[in-house]
């Protein structure tokens, strides 16, 4: 689809920024010969653990002596489409991407990947050609969007019970009878739990989504849909799907609460820490991966594989699941799509074929193989989405040892009862609201929050989506007349105040003139540079919030309908956001100003080393904040076993007082007090300024004190304060500013940055620019995102100007104006 004129600066930004993008990662590229086709593919990733994937790529590019492949990473194919989309917008995207497959539906709505139809339909019979029915129906009909195909399945992977045995002997439980329904799920899961004196947990029989299932396989098992069968109507709220997480919360009531699992699950590791390898898990549902990891860390370790348990009258085939499958799981995995924009379809789609074909599987086990061994380790491989492929690997490179070649059939054999998530383009939200309604049920201590209640709030966001898709031709498309006459106007307005300004400057005298116009100077370079990259983006932002507008797809006017929305069906959402960041700025101010006021008074005494010292209290504030983030998520980890200060508590506080640590950022209620606690270590930038004003009053105001016979407090509190209170008036503005536009520390700690669906344990982490970002360049409701950007302004600006109103009435200032 060609580039509409209505599509806003801001596609343009896309585009340069693309540019930009790929024409710096060309400097880094070879040059090839001439003749050579260059063919990008995003998505993939070499390292240690993809000598597999390195050796397709290179039979490939033998087979080809014309294409080079470039792989990149990019973050894209998951959950971080950012990068993909800006390529697709700026009109310079991968010739090839590896994509999440359950996000295709999503991408083909917005006309992102290119229809396969005709690639299918007219390909030559060969060694290579894709076949619908070499693919399990769940991987091939998850790539299928209103009856197109829009990407070839490539990997897959499915779910089901690990169990350790040696546990189950230990608890009286027989290791060759695993739990298969979910009563006796339950009754083991509490027989197989072991609690230190404390009462903490020593070990964990079973944890409801610890692992890989999430709700999905529970309302499955129950019967439960989260979609309607036309796709138009999300179902998440059925009886089915309630009973399914009434079950989930059932558990984690019977293990104390999820707040307490939570907080011992906070100090799991992975690889050979796994808690399920080193005991402290005993069953877990998890994926296929799991046999690799097992027997690369522990192949020692005893263990069993069953399917996941399911409800008694599914088991018995009685009542509503009479002729069902007894037990099922559920698969996902990626699948290789076609870019709308894409230069080289012709070497895309034989780059496609090659990929997914049994040769290419063959060569890649041969080859992980091969470099697995050279390691000294065992190999076992994953699972593909084409039948063949995994017949004929598991034929020549399934592990010898029974121990796992039984579990990799099963899993195999597996896949022919496995389900798949809806194919809609409101996945990616069906999926988050999915786990948040499982986090609200699961906290309901914490919430109040039902399984139902929570089910038909998710139900209700979809549904918004859902109804708004479908009525989006209904909204004209914006007139660019509009916003380019109304930007005109108010230039025209600004300029006729300018010339005013110009003409008053001329009229001044000649030392005034001067300073006015050295002021002007010196400020231009932050005045261009706002006018050319920052004033483009705020007025498009403005009209934007008027629209539906996806970035792909020309903006629509929809008048007041975002507004009434976030104040409307969205508030909770928007109050919840901002109720944390009240709460960060009504503890986190204060405590912040203290923390830097008391730091800088330490620092302004006179003794010797002082320069040391002020730099050693400085250098915090200059840790990039990633950094930060990264070194007090392991300070401030819930298990005591892990976080140094959880450590610390556990041998002083919980030994002398019996109290137990907090969970920090994996607990609702210490959450928010984590931030503040890691948002003091940064207390030296304000020190800087809160020295400059101490060393700044007037000595002679603290000898008139000292006549009048005050002591350290009276003169801290007449003198101290009133002389800094321009300071602190200071730092309570910045300090509001910067709690309502907090953002990368919060990404990281909530775990949003490696792909968490929940801004930490019930929202306790979602701020204002959180949810903006997440409504951007998560979900792309680009306009929608744009009211809320403009609804924080005025609220920012709101504050700042209450706090400048009545400033006069306790800031005190040196030189006051008569």
């Amino acid at each position: 689809m060609a580039l509409k004129p209505n599509q806003t600066v801001s596609r343009f930004i896309l585009a340069i920024s693309t540019l930009l993008l790929i024409s710096l990662t060309g400097c880094f590229q070879d040059k090839l010969p001439p003749g050579t086709i260059r063919l990008v593919v995003w998505g993939l990733q070499f390292g240690s653990e993809t000598k597999g994937l390195e050796a397709r790529i290179t039979a490939f590019e033998r087979m080809h002596p014309h294409i080079h492949v470039s792989v990149l990473s990019m973050g894209a194919g998951s959950m971080n489409p950012q990068k993909l989309m800006t390529a697709i917008a700026g009109g310079i995207p991968p010739d090839v991407i590896r994509q999440d497959r359950f996000t295709i539906g999503d991408w083909a709505s917005r006309g992102a990947f290119l229809p396969l139809d005709s690639f299918l339909q007219n390909q030559k019979q060969g060694p290579y050609t894709i076949k619908t029915s070499n693919f399990y129906p769940a991987c091939w009909k998850e790539a299928v969007y209103q009856g197109h195909v829009f990407a070839i399945p490539s990997s897959t992977d499915d779910r089901a019970l690990f169990y350790n045995k040696t546990l189950f002997r230990e608890a009286g439980l027989n290791p060759n009878n695993p739990p298969q329904t979910w009563g006796q799920l339950y009754r083991d899961s509490i027989k197989l739990t072991k609690l230190n004196p404390d009462g903490s947990f020593k070990s964990i029989g079973f944890i409801p989504n610890y692992g890989n299932s999430w709700l999905y396989i529970y309302s499955w098992q129950n019967g439960g849909e989260f979609m309607s069968a036309n796709g138009r109507t999300c179902t998440i709220n059925n009886p089915y799907t309630v009973g399914a997480l009434q079950y989930m919360v059932k558990i984690y009531d019977a293990l104390g609460g999820v707040t307490k699992v939570d907080s011992f699950a906070s100090g799991f590791q992975p690889n050979e820490l796994d808690p399920f390898l080193t005991g402290k898990v005993a069953m877990k549902i998890d994926g296929d991966w799991v046999l690799d990891s097992i027997a690369r860390y522990d192949p020692s370790l005893d263990f069993g594989v069953a399917p996941a348990p399911v409800p008694r009258d599914r088991l018995l085939q009685i009542g509503r699941f009479k002729g069902h499958h007894r037990f099922i799981t559920w698969s996902g995995g990626f699948s290789y799509a076609i870019p709308r924009g894409a230069k080289h379809l012709k070497q895309a789609w034989e780059f496609i074929q090659w990929m997914t074909s049994p040769a290419a599987g063959l060569v890649d086990a041969r080859a992980q193989q091969a470099y697995n061994r050279s390691q000294g380790r065992p190999f076992v491989p994953t699972l593909s989405a084409n039948k063949t492929v995994n017949e004929a690997v598991f034929k020549q490179y399934a592990p010898r040892n029974p121990k796992f070649r039984d579990p990799l059939r099963f899993f195999i054999n597996l896949m022919r009862v496995s389900k798949f998530r809806p194919v809609t383009f409101v996945g990616q939200l069906l999926w988050d609201q999915q786990v948040q309604a499982m986090d609200e049920a699961d906290h309901h201590r914490e919430t109040g929050e039902t399984p139902y209640q929570a089910l038909t709030k998710a139900r209700r966001m979809v549904q918004i989506q859902l109804n708004k898709a479908y009525s989006r031709t209904d909204y004209p498309l914006l007139n660019p007349l509009i916003p380019i006459l109304i930007t005109v106007f108010f230039v025209a307005l600004g300029t006729i105040f300018l010339v005013i300004r110009i003409k008053r400057l001329f009229s001044m005298g000649r030392l005034s003139r001067g300073e006015a116009i050295a002021g002007t100077l010196f400020t231009m370079p932050w005045l261009l540079g706002f006018l050319v990259f920052t004033a483009g983006p705020i007025i498009a932002s403005f009209f934007l919030s008027f629209c539906d507008y996806d970035v792909l797809h020309p903006p629509r006017f929809v008048g007041l309908l975002n507004y009434i929305q976030i104040f409307g069906i969205d508030r909770q959402y928007l109050y919840t956001s901002l109720w944390n960041a009240f709460y960060l700025a009504i503890w986190g101010i204060p405590l912040g100003i203290v923390t830097g006021l008391a730091i800088a008074m330490l620092l302004n005494a006179k003794v010797s080393g002082m320069s040391f010292y002020r730099t050693f209290f400085y250098m915090p504030s200059i840790v990039p904040l990633v950094a930060s983030a990264v070194l007090w998520a392991w300070i401030l980890n819930g298990d005591p076993n892990q976080g140094l200060l959880n450590a610390f508590w556990k041998a002083t506080i919980t030994a002398w007082f019996h109290l137990q640590p907090p969970g920090w950022f994996g607990a609702a209620q210490w959450a928010k007090p984590g931030l503040i606690i890691m948002g003091l270590w940064g207390a030296g930038s304000s020190m800087i300024l809160w020295l400059a004003g101490l060393q700044g009053v007037p000595r002679q105001l603290y000898e008139a004190a000292d006549l009048d016979g005050a002591g350290i407090w009276s003169k801290f509190r007449n003198v101290t304060i009133p002389m800094l209170s321009p300071y602190i008036f200071f730092n309570l503005i910045m300090g509001t500013i910067a709690v309502l536009q907090q953002f990368d520390q919060v990404y990281i700690l909530s775990g949003q940055g490696s792909g968490a669906n929940t801004a930490g344990p019930v929202n306790s982490m979602l701020v204002p620019v959180l949810l903006l970002f997440n409504d951007a360049f998560r979900y792309f409701k680009m306009g929608y995102a744009s009211a809320l950007a403009w609804i924080l302004f005025v609220i920012i600006l709101v504050l700042t100007a209450i706090q400048l109103k009545i400033a006069p009435r306790w800031v005190h200032y040196e030189v006051e104006k008569k």
